[in-house]
Order: structure tokens, then sequence, then C-alpha cells
């Protein structure tokens, strides 16, 4: 990507543009990182022929019908799957947008890392240990969760962001700050409360995780539900209600209804509920009338599981 151009082709940035106001530019066009010491004109390269290597580029329609194709064999078959019986749907799935290479061994090493944690201390280091996802290479922090071990909430919200992965702790931003009101809405507090993500690291941009990211992290995500053992699970957004309560639909269909959350290694099934994600509601106030209903179930279900016999 490079500054906006005028019509003779010269750069803005030459006679009008400061450095100053082309990095502004960069950071209002979403650019929030490097990926090469130099910029590239891949229209450029496009047009002399020239690419990355490896990448062929054709100067016309006759080049490309006279390139020979690489192979005419049909590929090989995937090789079968060999997951876990226990690795939940959303893992089982795979491939599709952003699909990890060698996923397949990443979840069964993670799968592998959970069970062996007998302590959520012991978990939160072996997620800082765990090379399996990639957004780790990009990621600043592990954010591994915060809170209470022996809560009786949990919170899994989508992925940290900037702000979350600068301080290592999940929720601190905008976003963090309206959770943070939210729950003293209802009595409850992160000295109460344990809330953690889908995923562990900031994807770049702050996009949504895929499927395949999130596959890879979830066995360290339900083995933490697992040790906490809570009286209520929430999810909190899109991403995190589709991959641990196996539903799907928009957050208006899910959000004020209540399901159940189980794994072999849970005790009992956890009432799970899903509610909007605090970005949302920032960006639409008009759902945070529906958001306090939410919030007022969650606290009349959690009084009612407190007196509940264990």
């Amino acid at each position: 990507m490079a500054p906006p151009e005028n019509s003779s082709g010269a750069m803005f940035g030459e006679d009008m543009m400061s450095d100053e106001d082309v990095l502004r530019w960069y950071v209002l066009a979403g650019v929030d990182e490097t990926i090469d010491d130099a910029a590239h004109d891949r229209f450029a390269e496009a047009l002399s022929g020239r690419g990355e290597p490896g990448r062929r580029v054709y100067r016309s329609e006759s080049q490309a019908s006279a390139m020979p194709l690489a192979s005419s064999s049909p590929p090989s078959p995937p090789p079968s799957s060999t997951f876990d019986p226990s690795v939940s749907a959303p893992q089982m799935q795979g491939g599709g947008r952003g699909s990890i290479p060698g996923a397949d061994a990443s979840v069964k090493s993670a799968v592998a890392l959970a069970r062996a944690a007998e302590t959520l201390e012991a978990l939160r280091a072996a997620v800082t240990d765990f090379d399996g996802c990639p957004l780790k290479r990009t990621a600043m922090s592990t954010v591994f969760g915060d809170g209470a071990p022996d809560a009786k909430l949990v919170l899994i919200g989508e992925a940290p962001g900037a702000d979350e992965d600068r301080q290592g702790v999940p929720f601190v931003g905008a976003s963090g700050q309206l959770l943070d009101r939210m729950l003293a809405s209802i009595g409850l507090d992160r000295s109460t409360v344990f809330i953690s993500n889908t995923v562990f690291w900031r994807p770049p941009g702050n996009r949504t995780p895929t499927s395949s990211e999130i596959a890879v992290c979830q066995p360290f995500v339900e083995r933490l539900i697992e040790l906490i053992d809570p009286r209520i699970l929430v999810t909190v957004g899109g991403p995190a209600s589709h991959s641990l309560l196996a539903q799907k639909g928009g957050m208006s269909r899910l959000r004020g209804r209540w399901f159940t959350f189980s794994t072999p290694r849970l005790g009992h099934p956890v009432p799970a509920t899903a509610i909007f994600h605090p970005a949302y509601l920032l960006r639409s106030p008009e759902q945070k009338r529906l958001a306090w209903r939410d919030l007022l179930a969650i606290r009349e279900k959690l009084e009612h599981e407190e007196s509940a016999p264990s």
C-alpha cells in the first residue's frame, strides 16, 4: 500500500505531505504493522513481468495461454482426520479461511498439553510456551486471562486487541472498560469472575480470528473452564458463542437464551448464555437496553445456581 498519487503520478508526500502526514494516512488506512523492509509496487511488477519468486505473472493473454500448466495430474486427496474424539466440533472443521498449515498436529499438541495441566497456573504456562498458533508470531503478548481462579462466572470473548496485546490482560481497552461497568451493574468485578478469549494472541489488524486459529486454542479454553468449574459460562460476541456453544446465527438470535456447556472432564453441564460484545455496544448504543436485560438474567441465574446444592 502506498499513499495516494496526484494526476501526474507524483507522490503527494513529495511536496505536500510531511513524514508525519504520511504516517497518519497509514494509520487511518488501517496499517498497523510492517511486513517488509521496503515498499513494493505490485502493479509495476505485474506490468514488467517481474514479481515475487515463484509467482507467475503474465504480460498478456497470449503469453498466458502459451504457458504450460504446472501439472496435469489431479491433486492428492487430503489425509484422513485423526483428531482425538474429545475435540469439539469447531476444531474438527479445520480448513476454511486462514487454515493453519499442520493444524492437525497443532490441535493434537494443544489437546495433550491442556489435558496435562492440573492447575490454572500450569495451563497458563502451557499456553505461554505453545507455538502451534501462528498468531503468536505477530503478537507482543500472550493474553491468557484475568480474574479469580475459583470464579463462579467465566466470560470468554473473541480475541485480544491492541491494548490487550500491549498489557497482556484481556478487556482493558474501551470495550473492557464498558465490560467492567456492565459487571459492576450486577454486583460483580474482576476479582469475582474470570475473563479470557477464544484465542490468546492478537490477530493482526484486530481482524476476527479464523476458525482454524480458534480450533488450535480451544483445547486450552475448554481446559480453563474445566479447571475453574464455574456456575455459569458467558460467551461474549459471535465467535465465542459459535465455537463454545456450537450455535449458528447472529447474536440477536443467540442472546437472551440459555444453553449448556459440557466436556468429558467437567463434572456437570454448565449453564451458558451469550451477550453482545462491548465493542458492538459502543458502536450500537441502542442495543444496551437488551444487554441490560441479559445482565439481569445472568444475575438471577447466578443467584439461583449459588443457592442450589452442589
